[in-house]
């Protein structure tokens, strides 16, 4: 599995000169479930990193999952719903009903 930079990144979203090198200076994080812009003055909002494995080994590999969630996810209870379905969307956590 490929190492997550930025969604905005990995999508081709933000300004590119002429070389395709992105020039933007700043892009807004992003809620990984609802798509809502993390602004800055939203400060119940979090960033959580997920450390990938080697299977063979078990040993963290130095790449890792960046979500995030927004402050109005986490208010209403629901970032641990999210953070599974995210988690069972790149099959990294097995989907158990």
């Amino acid at each position: 599995m490929a190492e997550r930079r930025s969604e905005a990144f990995e999508e081709g979203q933000g300004t590119f000169n002429d070389k395709g090198e992105l020039i933007d200076i700043y892009i807004p994080r992003k809620c990984s479930h609802t798509n809502r812009i993390l602004h800055a003055k939203d400060k119940a909002s979090v960033q959580i990193n997920i450390g990938l494995v080697d299977e063979s080994t078990g040993r963290y590999n130095g790449k890792f999952l960046t979500y995030g969630f927004s402050g109005f996810l986490r208010s209403k209870g629901r970032s641990d719903a999210a953070l599974e379905a995210l988690l069972t969307k790149e099959k990294i956590m097995p989907f158990q009903a």
